[in-house]
């Protein structure tokens, strides 16, 4: 195999004309890499993502080709994946207002340029689920969001409407699923890459704690910091650390690296009615 890139979290081979997705253990936050792994992390995303993807294969086409036919040292957290055309934009959709979208949304009352009703507070439900693009960051950078018309300049017209109808259709399954978990799907960040034949494709991950927040259904207070299953637990500890979100980051406590894991053991299990072994 030979190594075509390192990312945030993943590494990336060829094999064989085929690539192959190996998820790590490593973790970021505000786009810095931590020194500190999160035990079984890049095991719990590649089985999670496998799941998903087997749930909206009927919906949209996936990049996955075998999670078996790969390395034996990266057997349970490496995908063999079709080669794809990646495009160069994050597809997010969100059903609820927080994070990056509520500072926007604060200063300006709209999301990637999406206006949104007056009032709103961090955990608000939107009137209908919104797609936020932003664009991809190399490690060390910022993902920036950007409005439907740049995704437009982009991708055209008829491939950015293709992109925004499949992010929103993948988001409502998601929610569904989610739901009848115990779960809310406040928003998720999707990419698609375009095959062969010119067809859209999903790929990466999918609907994962490192995509996605979930919040526990039982739990969800519009107003305050909503708990999670998701990275969003790393986020906020990184707020109240005081470090100034800028690399090298600190090393994360042992007991948060653990808590972070049982945070994502449970949404796997929960999302999936497996336990997770």
């Amino acid at each position: 195999m030979r190594l075509l890139h390192s990312g945030k979290v993943r590494d990336v081979y060829e094999d064989r004309g085929d690539l192959v997705l190996v998820a790590s253990d490593r973790v970021s936050v505000f786009d810095v890499v931590l020194p500190t792994p999160v035990p079984d992390k890049g095991r719990i995303l590649t089985a999670l993502s496998l799941w998903w993807f087997g749930q909206l294969s009927d919906l949209v086409p996936n990049h996955v080709i075998s999670a078996e036919d790969v390395p034996e040292e990266f057997v349970g957290r490496a995908i063999r994946c079709r080669k794809l055309d990646m495009l160069p934009v994050e597809c997010v959709a969100r059903g609820y207002l927080t994070g990056g979208g509520l500072k926007e949304y604060e200063k300006t009352g709209t999301v990637s340029g999406v206006e949104l009703p007056p009032g709103l507070v961090d955990g608000s439900v939107l009137p209908q689920p919104i797609f936020t693009p932003s664009t991809k960051a190399d490690v060390g950078d910022h993902d920036e969001p950007i409005s439907y018309e740049r995704v437009e300049e982009l991708l055209g017209e008829d491939r950015a409407a293709e992109l925004e109808d499949l992010t929103l259709r993948v988001y409502e399954l998601g929610s569904e699923r989610c739901e009848d978990a115990g779960i809310i799907l406040a928003d998720t960040k999707l990419e698609f890459g375009i095959d062969r034949g010119g067809e859209l494709v999903l790929g990466d991950e999918v609907l994962t704690p490192d995509s996605s927040r979930f919040w526990p259904l039982d739990q969800w207070k519009p107003g305050s910091r909503q708990p999670s299953y998701d990275k969003q637990f790393l986020r906020d500890w990184a707020e109240d650390s005081g470090w100034d979100k800028t690399g090298p980051a600190p090393a994360l406590p042992d007991e948060i690296a653990n808590r972070t894991r049982l945070l994502y053991v449970e949404a796997y299990q929960r999302i999936t009615g497996e336990e997770w072994v």
